[in-house]
Parts: structure tokens; C-alpha cells; sequence
């Protein structure tokens, strides 16, 4: 390939899977994606100081959008080419080094377990008042007033949508173009997530990052679905037939052209149904339901969720020494 053979990238990626297992975000130094999101919050600073007025400057309040996506797809990509280029030309096994680690921190499988957890373990012991402030660590609606079912329903939407996100995608990334492309990705994913939103500030201004990635996450999400398929026909007490049963019903429900894919599958493995009523900051909106409520969602479908992003992990490791077995032999 173009810095490394593909028997190396497919060696660095699966190894930053490993690290993920074992390590999951790092704590020192500062995560990457927590620069990028300063260097968007710096340029949106210089672009975008208020509230979008009327449509008749949305085109150019979009253009400044464009500007925005566009420098930090670019300059991460290539910050993090010039890191691994030069890594490389001190020592070959720097360069692998570096690019493993980097590859590591735009997948979350750990972080996404342990974030799910931080709202399943107080729910085992019905301290409802800590899984309501742990969930609204990871979702943007209100929880103040949710009870077990619709803080459980908060948990397994985020974990199923985020395997596209945090584990699926800038894996595929990683596989055609190594840290730099998996580095793009996770900084596209970051554009969406702190502008990519409908709302008086961003409904113009966010409008390219929001589209880029869902550009980004076609592939991905689908694959995703595949793959959730196939995990829900390993695991014992899952459906695979209701699994695809349910993407092909409900996943173009959701507003996203993503998202549904995995939401839908894993409620339909599970049985249960997600979707629904969301408050956000005191508005209520009605989100598309997915999957059929064959039973009451409880706080164990965290853990199920949990399983399939593992799962998921488990069979894409099991596709790449797969890869390896055939290049190295």
C-alpha cells in the first residue's frame, strides 16, 4: 500500500484492536480526538460567532461550514501523515508503533463498554439518580425524569449506533489507508457530533459536516449490519432472522441514513423495541420505533448490547488473523 504493505496495516489494525481491549481511551497524553474537537471549536470561533439569521445568508453561513469540514479532514490527515512519516524514518518499528496507537484511539470498543456500565451497575442497585447523570454522559436528551426502561432504551441506542461510529468505521478507514484515513474518519465523526444538529445555531453552519458523515459511515453502517447478523446467529438467545427482519422494516424509519441499520438490527436481535418519545432541552420529539416489543426492555438488554459490540470486535479480529494466515502463508 501506500506507507505500509497491506500485511501491515492489517497487522497494526488488528493490534490496535488488542490495545483497545486492554487499554481503551488513554489518559495521558490528551486523546487525540479531544484536539481535534479544540481545533473545531477554535475555527467555529473565527467562522461562527451566534445564532444563524434568516435564509438569506445560509448559503454563506454553509460555505463557512464547508471551510471548517474541509480543514479539519485536511489537517488531520495530514498532522497525523507527517507523525507517522516521521516516526518511520527514525525506525521502521517506530513508525508501527505509532501508527498502532493512533489506529487505537479512533476505535472505543472498551470505552463504550465501560461507558454502558456506568449507567448498568447503578440500575442493579436501583440508584435510579446516578444512572440518570451517567446516561446524560452519553446521550443528548433529557434523563432527569426517565425511569429503568427508557434510561435502558438510551444505553443500547447509543452502544448499537456507536459500533458504526467507534469501532466499525475507522476500522474499515484503517484497513484502506492506515492512521491518517482512520484519523480523517474519527475527525469527521467529531465534526458531526459537536455541529452536525437541526437547530437555530447549526441548521446551516453544520449542514456539510453532518452530510460528510453520513458519506463517511455509508459503507460502514452497512457493513455493521452484517456483521450484527451474523454475531445474533453466534450468540446464543439472540435472533439473526429478526435481526435482518428488523433493518429491513425499520431502518429507513430512522432520520439518520445510518443509524438505523444497527439500532434496528439489535433491537431486532434483542426483541425489544427502540425508538420512541425524546425530550430534548424541554421539547419532546417522537423518534421513529424500531423493532417489535416482543417483552419489556430490562436493565440486562445493556449487557446483550454490550455482548454484540464485543461480538462484533471478536469477528472482525477473527476476519483479519484470517487475512493473515493467507498473506503470511
Amino acid at each position: 500500500m501506500w506507507i505500509y504493505s497491506w500485511q501491515e496495516i492489517v497487522s497494526m489494525t488488528a493490534a490496535a484492536i488488542v490495545l483497545d481491549w486492554l487499554i481503551g481511551d488513554p489518559k495521558w497524553p490528551t486523546h487525540p480526538v479531544i484536539l481535534v474537537g479544540r481545533f473545531i471549536r477554535w475555527v467555529e470561533g473565527k467562522l461562527h460567532k451566534g445564532k444563524e439569521t434568516p435564509v438569506i445568508s445560509s448559503g454563506w453561513v454553509r460555505t463557512k461550514g464547508v471551510v471548517l469540514t474541509v480543514s479539519t479532514v485536511v489537517l488531520s490527515f495530514s498532522v497525523m501523515l507527517l507523525l507517522i512519516l516521521t516516526a518511520r524514518s527514525i525506525h521502521e518499528w517506530l513508525g508501527y508503533l505509532v501508527s498502532t496507537w493512533f489506529i487505537s484511539t479512533t476505535i472505543a470498543i472498551k470505552g463504550l463498554k465501560d461507558a454502558a456500565y456506568l449507567v448498568y451497575i447503578p440500575l442493579r442497585t436501583g440508584n435510579l439518580a446516578d444512572a440518570r447523570k451517567y446516561t446524560g454522559y452519553i446521550v443528548g436528551r433529557d434523563t432527569d425524569e426517565l425511569g429503568e426502561e427508557e434510561l435502558t432504551r438510551a444505553v443500547v441506542e447509543t452502544v448499537a449506533e456507536n459500533i458504526v461510529d467507534a469501532v466499525i468505521a475507522p476500522l474499515f478507514y484503517a484497513l484502506i489507508g492506515g492512521a491518517p484515513l482512520a484519523m480523517l474518519y474519527r475527525a469527521s465523526n467529531t465534526l458531526d457530533s459537536m455541529v452536525g444538529y437541526r437547530n437555530d445555531r447549526y441548521r446551516h453552519f453544520g449542514w456539510a459536516s453532518a452530510r460528510w458523515d453520513d458519506v463517511m459511515n455509508w459503507i460502514p453502517a452497512r457493513l455493521t449490519g452484517l456483521l450484527l447478523i451474523l454475531v445474533a446467529l453466534l450468540q446464543p438467545g439472540l435472533s439473526a432472522k429478526r435481526a435482518a427482519a428488523a433493518i429491513r422494516r425499520f431502518a429507513h424509519l430512522h432520520p439518520s441514513p445510518n443509524s438505523g441499520i444497527p439500532e434496528s438490527a439489535v433491537a431486532g436481535a434483542l426483541g425489544i423495541e427502540l425508538g420512541g418519545l425524546n425530550v430534548y432541552g424541554g421539547a419532546a420529539s417522537e423518534r421513529a420505533r424500531l423493532g417489535w416489543p416482543l417483552r419489556p426492555r430490562t436493565q440486562q438488554d445493556i449487557v446483550y448490547g454490550v455482548r454484540m459490540l464485543y461480538g462484533v470486535s471478536f469477528v472482525v479480529m477473527g476476519g483479519l488473523l484470517c487475512i493473515l494466515l493467507v498473506l503470511f502463508y
